[in-house]
């Protein structure tokens, strides 16, 4: 079995909801970032034990949240073991603009996960990008490097659009299959 860990910050609770239907793909483990930055008392196990890592982030200001780099400059300890070396990373971000600089946001994930000494797993499928395509088609948003979805600034979570969270159950399912392909990260 391949051990998916999901971990993320969401301010307004979009975020959080594209973080649980990408674990619902990836039959993963949600390890949520809270208000202060910080991991609840397991968190870093849990993400030691982890054969894959998915990272998750609202995009603000061009960037992932002061919550999110707090985690990930607290990843530094981890980093100089080499704690998370070979293992699968993936990322994904949302914010209110169909861009909202939210490439900008991934590429820090990628970053993240390269300076880890991770292998990064991308979107895996093609965006929804002709004529016929339509606000609920899967990947209208269009990313490639990771998952990107859209919340326009005046929804609530629970209006997330339909081909969002179908893409991101995609994304788990995808970043799961090239986890098992491979089995237990190696030490």
């Amino acid at each position: 079995m391949t051990d998916i860990v999901v971990v993320f910050h969401s301010g307004y609770g979009h975020t959080q909801r594209i973080a649980q239907a990408v674990a619902d793909g990836a039959q993963a483990r949600l390890l949520q970032i809270d208000g202060d930055g910080n991991l609840p008392s397991e968190g870093w196990a849990l993400l030691a034990a982890a054969d894959a890592i998915i990272m998750g982030s609202p995009t603000y200001m061009g960037g992932v949240s002061w919550q999110f780099k707090k985690f990930a400059d607290a990843s530094s300890k981890v980093w100089y073991v080499q704690g998370w070396k070979n293992k699968f990373f993936a990322g994904f971000t949302n914010s209110a603009g169909m861009n909202g600089d939210k490439d900008a946001t991934l590429t820090y994930l990628w970053h993240l996960a390269s300076q880890h000494g991770g292998l990064w797993v991308p979107i895996g499928m093609k965006p929804s990008s002709d004529k016929a395509a339509r606000r609920d088609a899967i990947n209208y948003v269009g990313g490639y490097n990771g998952l990107l979805t859209t919340s326009p600034t005046d929804a609530s979570p629970a209006e997330t659009s339909k081909g969002d969270l179908e893409t991101a159950i995609a994304f788990g399912e995808h970043v799961a299959e090239v986890a098992k392909s491979r089995g237990p990260t190696p030490a």
